[in-house]
C-alpha cells in the first residue's frame, strides 16, 4: 500500500524538475555554443546581409525578366 505515496512523491520531483529548474548559466550557454557579444553580432549579421543582397542583385541583373516569360511558357501547357 506504500506504492501510492513513492508514485506521488516521484511525481512531484518530475514537476519540479520540469518547471523550476532555473538556475540556466546563459553566459556559459553563449560561450557553449561560440556565439560572442550581441552588439558585435548584430554588426557582423547586417554586413553578411548587404553582402547576400549583393550577391543576388547580381543573380537578378543576369537572369532578368526575359527569363521568366520563358519559365512560364515551357512550364505548363
Amino acid at each position: 500500500m506504500g506504492r501510492g505515496r513513492a508514485k506521488a512523491k516521484q511525481v512531484k520531483v518530475a514537476r519540479q524538475l520540469k518547471y523550476n529548474s532555473g538556475g540556466t548559466d546563459l553566459e556559459r550557454l553563449r560561450d557553449e555554443l561560440g556565439v560572442g557579444d550581441s552588439s558585435h553580432n548584430d554588426d557582423d549579421a547586417d554586413d553578411l546581409n548587404d553582402e547576400l543582397a549583393d550577391r543576388y542583385a547580381d543573380y537578378a541583373d543576369d537572369y532578368g525578366a526575359e527569363d521568366d516569360d520563358d519559365d512560364r511558357t515551357s512550364g505548363r501547357r
